[in-house]
């Protein structure tokens, strides 16, 4: 099977192993790296790839780019879309419910979503929305066996309004506990800081799945505070107590870090439990290959739909 992958040149994740592990299921996997001007203008863009001598076109570019752009993309054929933001269309910020609304005018694409639970919502739209892992890149996250002298931290952005809720919880336990946020650069930086950590706090509050920063921290050796998603705890297989810690509240939160302080010997084995857990099912090595597999699977049917357009003589379907 041959492959064009299209996506952005630069973002925050490094996403790189990924798309090797990807390429490496396939005849032939082409990747092209878009800048901001190429994703705005796809129809222009397109001209330069020859996307018939593919048998999926797959698309991982960012969403505000895509929304304007579906006449473009309603014309490649096997189009298959690999989305990490897919929660956003459940809960109430700037993109709710447009995730929704793009893909029904794309029936026949195939959706590649990071939530179990968020991939079975899509379904029920109506949408072709499978589950595919995120993770975390094996070659940059490690643990480096070092001193942990930071207790309770989260790294990482709170600004944008679209982590309104994390912001909002995260500080919330600052009240409480002595909570560092930090920013820090990509790559080294982090994982470095990653490494300074004894527990990792996140509060995915409100997004129905975990984001990658969880993977991160517990491969890089944090024991991981994680806000249940629900269902999707388990499907995940994240378990309470032995290989991740999950809270629903300020009070139960406060309960499980006493408990943590008080029995560093059980959470040394959460700690080593949760690193190999996410070593063995989480990397871009094994979620690279999950992806691959869920590209291969077959595609709808596309049927030609008619649509109304205005002309000078009155309206007609095309």
């Amino acid at each position: 099977m041959k492959i064009a992958l299209l996506v952005m040149d630069e973002q925050r994740i490094i996403l790189d192993n990924m798309y090797a592990a990807m390429a490496a299921e396939f005849e032939q996997c082409d990747v092209y790296r878009l800048n901001s001007e190429q994703q705005r203008h796809l129809s222009n863009t397109l001209q330069n790839i020859d996307v018939d001598a593919y048998d999926r076109i797959v698309v991982m570019l960012r969403f505000k780019k895509l929304l304007r752009q579906v006449n473009t993309l309603r014309q490649l054929k096997a189009l298959i879309f690999i989305d990490h933001d897919t929660c956003q269309n459940y809960y109430s910020g700037k993109y709710q419910g447009q995730f929704s609304a793009f893909y029904k005018k794309i029936p026949w694409a195939k959706v590649l979503v990071s939530g179990n639970v968020n991939a079975e919502k899509l379904q029920q739209e109506g949408i072709d929305a499978v589950y595919a892992p995120k993770g975390y890149d094996q070659a940059l996250i490690r643990d480096l066996g070092s001193f942990r002298d930071i207790e309770l931290a989260f790294v990482g952005s709170i600004k944008n309004k679209i982590y309104r809720q994390r912001q909002q919880y995260l500080e919330a336990l600052q009240q409480h506990y002595p909570l560092n946020i930090i920013r820090t650069e990509s790559g080294e930086p982090y994982n470095q800081m990653l490494n300074r950590i004894r527990f990792f706090v996140s509060a995915d509050v409100g997004m129905g799945e975990y984001m990658i920063k969880n993977f991160e921290a517990m491969a890089a050796g944090c024991i991981v505070f994680a806000w249940r998603q629900g269902e999707e705890d388990q499907r995940m297989g994240f378990q309470d107590k032995e290989n991740i810690m999950l809270y629903s509240s300020i009070e139960e939160f406060g309960e499980k870090l006493s408990w943590l302080r008080n029995n560093p010997e059980q959470g040394e084995n959460i700690r080593a439990k949760g690193r190999h857990f996410v070593e063995n099912h989480y990397s871009w090595q094994h979620s690279g290959k999950k992806v691959a597999a869920c590209i291969m699977q077959p595609l709808r049917k596309r049927v030609k739909e008619k649509f109304l357009f205005f002309t000078r003589y009155g309206y007609k379907y095309d």
